[in-house]
């Protein structure tokens, strides 16, 4: 079978998924069956095969894999919305159509990606604009002592920090690309310690440095963790230095300390993920209530769940977005919620397998780079809900309610498939 058939009956299950699950929320509420839930799954569906067609005509050659995971991790999101509020999930419907259309045109418009390059240094600007927006006054957003939104026409909130994510990477990808070794053949032993060479190192600290302080003027930790992680990755592809990763993961304990003692926000983030039911902290504006109830939520799921639609999605706050991997569990049990996390590994690893394949070191950087941050997104909300990591407030990718993430991270899987498709074609 080939590539793209493969795709095409991957696309199958997303379908019957968005069925059964309208189903089940309508006998949940109703107690009775009904058609809508077959004119659901048929408009799902024939959205998923417009992007197939699309696919099959410009990327003959891209992973089969990508798009149906992705299609399957949104239908299961649409599904999970509605079940906490019917208003979000025509919303985030909509966003799904948005995304998919951008998803078209950024494959179009960045069909010789590699172009990209020439871009680098305004990719940056930009990027870093959208990182402080929420901060300036009259369109940002305060949500849970963070500044992560802006305002848009409708009423609507938007996150800008979710494209901020693709070009910083972007950036990252080509800076590297041009400075990998002069940073491996310049670099000094200190103490045993490889440093590489301040010259060529220097502008990816000072890159960085800026968005991690409009992280840290922000309060959006998740993100500032996000960045971080796909910096180091991308390093230690470009250098092969292992020593390189060792001295940033020293660099950002040390910050994580600093900021966890001396910034009021992030030391309440920190003080709520260690004392989650000291009563000195649990309140319902916020506090550890909201990770306390989410551990109650997932303990009470147990292996298989409570069933679809069991959950009191009162006593779990913000359930359509921060917490909706505890709602998932809480419904889904144990094996419900760790499909969803092979999904998303599946995706992961096939983000990775096209770096493996990319034929310049640009494409293997980019991919590496989003794969990288796409994964660490995962971590970040799935870590916090489980009390591995502080809670932090970024979205789990095409599940949770948020407009920016799901179109966001659309541009995201194009990029990926465009490396992906370059990467398998066939070499004349």
């Amino acid at each position: 079978m080939s590539a793209r058939n493969r795709e095409l009956f991957g696309l199958i299950p997303a379908a019957l998924l968005v069925t059964a699950g309208f189903t089940g929320v309508f006998i949940q509420r109703e107690n009775a069956l009904s058609n809508v839930s077959l004119t659901y799954g048929a408009i799902f569906l024939a959205l998923c095969l417009a992007g197939h067609i699309f696919i099959r005509l410009t990327l003959p050659n891209a992973d089969p894999y990508m798009f149906p995971l992705v299609a399957l991790l949104a239908s299961f999101g649409i599904v999970m919305v509605y079940r906490v509020s019917s208003t979000d999930a025509r919303q985030q419907a909509q966003w799904f159509v948005l995304g998919l259309i951008l998803f078209m045109v950024t494959i179009v418009t960045c069909r010789d990606y590699r172009k990209l390059e020439q871009y680098r240094y305004l990719i940056v600007v930009v990027s870093l604009v959208l990182l402080v927006l929420p901060r300036l006054p009259g369109i940002g957003e305060q949500v849970n002592g963070a500044y992560l939104e802006i305002k848009v026409p409708g009423g609507l909130s938007f996150q800008p920090t979710e494209f901020s994510k693709i070009g910083l990477v972007i950036f990252l990808a080509s800076y590297l690309r041009d400075t990998r070794q002069v940073m491996v053949m310049g670099a000094r032993r200190v103490l045993g310690v490889t440093l590489p060479p301040l010259k060529h190192f220097g502008p990816v600290l000072v890159i960085w440095g800026l968005a991690m302080v409009a992280l840290v003027l922000l309060s959006d930790i998740g993100s500032s963790l996000m960045f971080y992680g796909a910096l180091l990755s991308m390093l230690y592809v470009a250098t092969g230095r292992l020593s390189f990763v060792v001295i940033g993961l020293a660099a950002f304990a040390i910050g994580a300390w600093y900021l966890g003692t001396h910034i009021p926000h992030v030391n309440a983030r920190f003080q709520d993920w260690q004392h989650p039911f000291d009563p000195r902290l649990y309140h319902a504006q916020g506090g550890s209530f909201q990770v306390a109830n989410g551990i109650f939520a997932q303990s009470a799921g147990g292996l298989f769940g409570l069933g679809w639609g069991q959950s009191i999605l009162s006593l779990i706050p913000f359930p359509q977005t921060d917490m909706i991997y505890a709602v998932i569990t809480n419904e889904l049990g144990l094996f419900g919620a760790t499909a969803v996390l092979v999904a998303y590994l599946l995706f992961i690893y096939r983000g990775f397998k096209t770096a493996t394949l990319a034929r310049d070191s640009f494409s293997t950087l980019l991919a590496v780079g989003l794969s990288t941050v796409f994964g660490l997104q995962v971590f970040v909300i799935v870590g916090g809900v489980t009390r591995v990591i502080p809670l932090t407030g970024v979205t789990l990718p095409f599940i949770s309610y948020g407009g920016a993430s799901i179109v966001a991270n659309f541009v995201l899987l194009a990029l990926l498939l465009l490396v992906s498709d370059r990467s398998r074609r066939p070499v004349p």
